[in-house]
């Protein structure tokens, strides 16, 4: 009979959050498949498993895998897990879980800690739906790119940051959302210096920019989805001609901007105009 394998979510930040099953799970199986041996071997020792270790990583989890799926079908119980919460969220693991699955080893969870959906409970934003993005990606335009395609997302959306460039993604994002959209910023998720900010975009980045703790540690991110306003009775023809017009030149956030210098209108009746508009545009 094949073994198993276990997908054991570990603790992000307090050894109190590790669960019964997960102790268990690690004392039973045969062998643990850890991110980083010397890592896991703090939190093992701390509940007392001796178990042995393979490392499994982002550079050789592509040729490592099949040689675990090997062991489990010889009859051996692997139990993956990464440096900290659930692997695979934004962590090594999912060649092995696709080779095993396709190979016929049963896969597990055993669910635990995961810094998303922790942010996620208590950021106060709509989670009827929502996406994950994972890291940014590390240049400034291609940052800014990103957001733009976010504009016209309805539902909430987040994102993992590093401490070197959560200033410079907030920074980012202001040049293309409007300064008054809602963000959270979750930082350091259970640990002894856990902060969670939510407020107008402006205003987190400016605790960022001024608060050095708001730049250590390791960020969760929750973006409020775009209203879903119908504008076409606050807006007049001769408004709706006149964003057109710079929709054709200019960012949205630009062009609404300019359109509420020139016509008075409110910039963020315009703005979710412009998101209208290009809906209509795209459809």
């Amino acid at each position: 009979m094949y073994g198993k394998l276990y997908v054991v979510a570990t603790p992000i930040g307090n050894l109190a959050d590790f669960s019964f099953r997960a102790v268990d799970v690690l004392k039973q199986v045969d062998l643990i498949a850890a991110e980083d041996t010397r890592h896991v071997k703090m939190l093992l020792q701390h509940y007392g498993i001796n178990k042995p270790l393979q490392s499994l990583h982002q550079h050789n989890e592509d040729y490592a895998s099949q040689g675990l799926v090997d062991k489990i079908r010889d009859g051996q119980s692997v139990a993956l897990v990464s440096d900290a919460g659930t692997p695979m969220i934004s962590d090594p693991g999912f060649p092995l879980v696709k080779l095993a699955r396709q190979q016929g080893v049963e896969v597990c969870p055993i669910p635990g800690a995961c810094a998303l959906i922790a942010a996620l409970s208590v950021a106060g934003l709509p989670t009827s739906r929502f996406s994950f993005e994972g890291f940014l990606p590390r240049t400034g335009s291609a940052r800014r790119s990103f957001f733009e395609s976010k504009l016209a997302d309805v539902s909430t959306w987040a994102f993992y940051e590093s401490s070197h460039r959560i200033q410079a993604a907030l920074e980012d994002m202001l040049t293309v959302f409007p300064a008054d959209h809602q963000i959270v910023v979750a930082r350091e998720i259970t640990k002894l210096h856990e902060t969670i900010v939510g407020d107008e975009l402006a205003n987190v980045l400016a605790k960022v920019q001024t608060d050095e703790n708001m730049r250590k540690g390791e960020f969760v991110v929750l973006v409020a989805g775009r209203e879903h306003v119908d504008q076409d009775d606050e807006l007049n023809d001769e408004q709706r001609r006149i964003l057109g017009i710079l929709l054709t030149e200019c960012s949205t956030k630009t062009a609404a901007a300019l359109a509420a210098e020139i016509t008075g209108q409110r910039k963020k009746t315009l703005y979710q105009a412009a998101l209208a508009m290009q809906d209509k545009q795209g459809g």
